[in-house]
Order: C-alpha cells, then structure tokens, then sequence
C-alpha cells in the first residue's frame, strides 16, 4: 500500500487560499504523504493554508511534527497556516501539547477563510 492509498488529500485553490484535506488518519503511514502535499503547497506560496482536519480521526506524533513544519514553512513564506475543523480527538492532543496556543484553529472552513 503507497502512503498515497493510506491519506487521501483533497486540494482547492480559490482567492489566495488553498486548502488541503486529509481523509483518514495522520499517523506514521499517512504523515508522509501530508508533509510532501504541504511541501507542494508552498513551492509556489499561497496568501493562506487551510488543513481542514475535519475527516482526520484521529493524528500521532508524527502527525503533529508534520504540522509543525508545515507552520514553520508558512512563517518562512509569510503565509498563513490555520487548522480547521478538528475533531476533538486530534483538538485534545493540541491542547496537551499546548499547541493549540501556537497554531491557528478555527472551528471549520468557513471560519478558516476569516482568520
């Protein structure tokens, strides 16, 4: 099974705000596939980055240090990273690790797209 098969992600582009849409769960199997779609992301920078997580159930470590790279490539493009739609498995592991301090997190996409 490729990583790809493991982590479907969506891409849309509108307005200077592209949202990528991971399907699944972001774990040691799918969190590569998520670091190289970010990584494409920001070759040609956006103004915003949404990561809607709503169908994410579920995100380990590796998951959260993908995430983290991708906030540190958004600050070093001048762009904006905002994380939308968390369920509230993946939303306690940011508030363990007080991460939901650092990054911006909306309550959903729409939300997302005014932060």
């Amino acid at each position: 099974m490729t990583a790809e098969e493991n982590l479907p992600i969506t891409i849309e582009n509108s307005d200077g705000t592209t949202v990528l849409k991971p399907s699944g769960d972001v774990d040691l199997s799918g969190a590569p596939e998520l670091r190289a779609r970010i990584a494409e992301v920001f070759s040609d920078p956006p103004a915003r980055l949404v990561i809607d997580l709503s169908e994410v159930p579920y995100m380990d470590s590796s998951g959260v240090a993908t995430l983290v790279e991708g906030m540190q490539l958004a600050n070093q493009a001048g762009a904006t990273l905002v994380l939308a739609g968390m369920q509230d498995r993946v939303k306690s592991i940011f508030e363990i690790a007080r991460l939901d301090t650092v990054f911006k997190i909306a309550e959903d996409l729409t939300a997302a797209k005014e932060l």
